[in-house]
């Protein structure tokens, strides 16, 4: 006996076997973004006021570029799967999949620009 509808199972409708390491993922990014946020801010706010000598020197040390570099891909790619799911629930038809490759494209090529962004401000320093 199955319990899903004799419709959809018809038109093989069902689960596409991929939501589990979605949510997997969106937790993930959610667990590195509660960590990496506070230092984020706390050395913001300890940067306030300084020249940009002492931001870029501050910014260009190893362990500093390791966790921007870190906090930047966790906050895009927390952001992209969040909205991927804000558009599966209230978008439908041809626009979704337009929405979709545009909010993929869009968070990749912000992502490369704040690692290019990140990688110019080491390597210059």
């Amino acid at each position: 006996m199955s319990l899903r509808n004799p419709l959809a199972r018809a038109k093989g409708l069902g689960s596409a076997k991929d939501g589990t390491s979605h949510w997997w993922h969106q937790r993930l990014t959610a667990i590195a973004l509660m960590l990496l946020t506070p230092w984020f801010v706390i050395l913001m706010i300890g940067l306030l006021g300084d020249d940009q000598a002492t931001v870029r020197a501050t910014l260009s040390q190893p362990l500093t570029a390791i966790l921007l570099t870190a906090f930047v891909l966790s906050l895009f790619w927390h952001a992209r799967l969040g909205l991927q799911v804000v558009i599966e629930d209230y978008v439908h038809g041809g626009a979704e999949l337009v929405l979709q490759v545009a909010v993929k494209f869009a968070y990749a090529i912000a992502a490369i620009a704040s690692l290019l962004a990140i990688g110019r401000i080491v390597f210059t320093a």
